[in-house]
């Protein structure tokens, strides 16, 4: 099992991950950091687990649109699987948050 360091909105979370995972979860951390200046701001400079919440909502109203509206060859079974994926990483910082 292997270790990442993940930076996401100024706060630094180390999550565990099979081996071969960590460019991975690299990338996702970089989708979130994204989003996390538009959620500080709008957390009114709240709590890290505020911050969080809120780039998940925002992720969640974007797959929510593409669901609505999806691209052109997108299928419905990828934004599924997508929708999960977002769940499963939210879930492994939560639980990384919650720890520290």
């Amino acid at each position: 099992m292997a270790e990442v360091s993940l930076q996401v909105a100024g706060r630094t979370h180390i999550v565990a991950c099979r081996d071969g995972e960590e460019a991975h979860l690299r990338h996702l951390a970089e989708r979130l950091e994204r989003h996390s200046d538009t959620a500080v701001r709008a957390s009114g400079n709240g709590s890290p687990e505020r911050v969080l919440l809120l780039i998940a909502l925002i992720l969640a109203d974007e797959l929510t649109e593409m669901e609505r509206n999806p691209p052109q060859g997108l299928s419905p079974e990828l934004l599924v699987r997508l929708a999960e994926r977002l769940e499963s990483v939210a879930s492994v910082l939560e639980d990384d948050d919650a720890a520290s």
